[in-house]
């Protein structure tokens, strides 16, 4: 077996993309109540109608950057684990239907769970939007702004059960765990197109198969690509990585290398 590459690898333009929309977002909410604490409604109507345009600039801006780690990332690393692998056992590479199909699938799938996070945080800001239009035709306080930010967090990514995360730490582990499904898939998908049934696996030492602590260790084991395709990582920031294994022999269950 040739030694795989790692397959996650951090993307800093993605992190460092979503970080920036997010930040803008978060500064232009801190004006806005910053505004209505002085009581000048001119003011905060001006501020207001700020806010607004930074929210729908934080939507294209944060949509851009997921659907541009999505659309080039995700590929790219999908192609050089299709290409290693393919040349591990000396065949060439080449863009066959299946290997479209499933980057296809990848793709949405990437785009669609990194976005969830961008809505949440879109259904915040016009939240807040209207919280800030109500609580302006009333006596404002400096505790109002206080439970106003409270109640719509915009400076972490907010989970639907509450769970708050600073920005650029979810980016870099959503990045990194996407860019390890795709590494992998590239891998497994040249497994599948020459028939090997077996992957032997690179991973951390203590690393369990399927989540960290599970007893079942990862490393220096041969599992079947169908195993491997359930359980391309264990858990956020994996180091999980596969190798094709043509001389295993088939059977059940992992299977310690020698």
């Amino acid at each position: 077996m040739t030694q795989p590459r790692p397959a996650a690898e951090p993307n800093d333009k993605a992190a460092a993309d979503l970080e920036a929309a997010w930040t803008r977002l978060a500064a232009a909410q801190a004006a806005a109540l910053a505004t209505l604490d002085r009581r000048h409604r001119t003011a905060a109507a001006s501020a207001l109608a700020d806010f607004a345009a930074e929210a729908k600039a934080f939507r294209h801006a944060a949509d851009r950057a997921v659907r541009d780690f999505a659309l080039r990332v995700v590929p790219e690393r999908y192609e050089a684990a299709a290409r290693a692998a393919a040349a591990s056992i000396n065949r060439p590479f080449s863009w066959t239907p299946a290997h479209r199909a499933t980057l296809q699938a990848l793709t949405a799938d990437t785009y669609t769970d990194l976005s969830l996070r961008v809505q949440e945080a879109a259904r915040v800001a016009a939240a807040f939007h209207r919280a800030v239009r109500a609580a302006a035709r009333r006596s404002f306080t400096p505790t109002s702004a206080a439970q106003l930010a409270a109640a719509h967090p915009l400076d972490r990514v907010v989970y639907r059960n509450g769970a708050r995360m600073p920005v650029r730490a979810w980016a870099e582990a959503a990045t990194l765990a996407r860019t390890a499904v795709a590494y992998n898939a590239g891998t497994l998908s040249v497994a599948r197109e020459h028939g090997i049934p077996h992957v032997e696996v690179t991973d951390g030492a203590d690393c369990g198969w399927t989540s960290h602590p599970d007893p079942d260790k990862a490393a220096r084991t041969v599992r079947t690509v169908e195993d491997a395709a359930q359980w391309p990582i264990a858990h956020p920031r994996c180091a999980r990585a596969f190798g094709l294994r043509p001389d295993a022999e088939v059977g059940i269950g992992p299977t310690p290398t020698v």
